[in-house]
């Protein structure tokens, strides 16, 4: 039964049949997508629980997540959701090597998503999804799409061919900021295609290790986009790491800030300690939040950086490991849990 306090969802899965798309491609692609499907670069790694929630596939047939009406009972209505932020899966396309077919997936999907979903209901916004292959193909859709009223937010892959904070990939967030989008990234396909290695020591045997090592890719990622100054080049840019874990932060935060305090001369165009563009610029999504024994643990650690004004709840419909908003975080304050599962979100999308 929903608990009477309000939710907005920051991570919703969205799916599709690969010919759903076809209506939205141009030629080549389009008889490449209705002969062969998208043909995704995914990681490679087996999950015995699979990736969807059974409940969740619709009554008629279909992808879990694939039905706006289940959806919409099951979530929107199950947990008192009044805003969820769509954010599908062709983020994954960024794993493969045709920089312009990517670009087309990508674009194909936000037309799809605009048509099919986001009228459904009033709390569905979306995620409009860019490759990160060719940034400024990327930046092209953003402009293309980013001022329609119930896009939010720009998605890119956390699985990338080198750390996402290079300047390579600027053209990225400097439309991001020029149409007053956060970007997110979302893992899924690390280790595939023409990404790097999933984890900091190479390919790991098992789902599980991969699952586990995921966070690696985000730590990685945001030491470089604060390091390489996107946000002292980006002042406007926001930044949500969505579905990498959130317990990793405050050592990730006092470590680099150690570091910068001896090794500043080396990026000598940030003015503020890291751990201060971190609690501006950034947030994190609560699913998968780790689950210590003793989960006072956890709340200790996110009053210690005062986590409570980046955090975002998300629930990860319709994945497995889906979180309900009346189990998680628990044992904190009424008010912290004002701020990550409803306020902070409403400022960062501008709802």
């Amino acid at each position: 039964m929903a608990e009477a306090f309000k939710v907005i969802d920051a991570d919703v899965h969205n799916e599709q049949n690969d010919s759903a798309l076809v209506p939205y491609l141009p030629e080549p692609w389009r008889s490449r997508v209705a002969q062969s499907g998208i043909g995704y670069s995914g990681s490679g790694y087996y999950s015995h629980v699979g990736v969807m929630k059974k409940d969740a596939i619709p009554p008629g047939g279909g992808k879990a997540g694939s039905d706006p009406d289940l959806m919409i009972k099951q979530l929107i209505e199950g947990y008192n959701v009044e805003y969820c932020v769509l954010t599908g899966v062709v983020y994954n396309i960024s794993t493969t090597h045709d920089p312009d077919y990517a670009a087309a997936i990508c674009s194909a999907y936000n037309d799809f998503l605009i048509a099919e979903w986001l009228g459904q209901h009033r709390a569905f916004k979306g995620a409009m999804a860019v490759a990160t292959q060719d940034p400024h193909l990327a930046a092209r859709e953003i402009d293309r799409v980013g001022g329609h009223p119930d896009i939010v937010e720009v998605m890119i892959s956390s699985a990338a061919r080198s750390p996402l904070g290079q300047r390579v990939y600027h053209p990225i967030y400097e439309a991001a900021e020029r149409n007053g989008l956060p970007v997110a990234l979302h893992p899924g396909a690390e280790g595939g295609g023409g990404s790097t290695a999933p984890t900091a020591a190479g390919y790991p045997s098992r789902y599980i290790e991969w699952h586990t090592c995921l966070s690696q890719m985000f730590m990685a990622h945001l030491v470089s986009m604060v390091t390489e100054g996107i946000f002292e080049k980006f002042p406007r840019l926001k930044v949500v790491l969505t579905e990498g874990g959130i317990a990793w932060l405050p050592h990730l935060m006092w470590r680099l800030d150690k570091n910068y305090k001896a090794l500043r001369a080396s990026v000598p165009w940030l003015k503020k300690l890291p751990s201060q563009y971190i609690r501006e610029h950034c947030y994190v999504t609560t699913q998968p939040i780790e689950e210590p024994d003793n989960p006072q643990h956890i709340v200790d650690l996110f009053n210690m950086i005062d986590a409570e004004n980046m955090i975002l709840y998300s629930s990860d419909y319709p994945h497995w490991d889906f979180d309900s908003p009346t189990m998680v975080l628990r044992k904190l304050t009424p008010e912290q849990r004002q701020k990550i599962f409803y306020d902070n979100a409403k400022r960062l999308y501008n709802l």
